[in-house]
Order: C-alpha cells, then structure tokens, then sequence
C-alpha cells in the first residue's frame, strides 16, 4: 500500500534524504519517493501508517493535518 504525505517542512534534497534515511532505517526495505518541489513523501512499507508518521517527525519534519 503506497502512503502519500504532505509534509511543508522540505525545503531541499537535504531534508529528502533526512526523511529517506530515517524511514529506510525502521525498514530497509520500504520504498521512498521525496518529491521536493511538491513537498509530498510517498512510502509502500510493511510499516504501519502510524510508525511512518512518527518516523518522518522524529526526523524534524512536520506532516500536514498530524500532530
């Protein structure tokens, strides 16, 4: 199942590998896209939508419509 977030906190291809690094290290194997200029993250993991979220916080970033 493919996740699509929007997260306003990208700004750069820096803060796409934060966010990529940090969700291939909870789960190798997930599949990352950071699309910078649309500020969207889409992840097709095992991982809950959940432990995705709090991955992609835990990095700095911040989710639309999550807290």
């Amino acid at each position: 199942m493919a996740l699509q977030l929007k997260v306003p906190s990208i700004a750069c291809n820096g803060c796409a590998e934060t966010i990529t690094d940090t969700i291939h290290t909870m789960e190798p194997d997930a599949k990352v896209d950071v699309d910078v200029q649309a500020k969207t993250v889409t992840v097709e993991a095992q991982a809950s939508e959940e432990t995705i979220k709090q991955a992609i916080v835990a990095a700095g970033h911040t989710i639309e419509g999550y807290q």
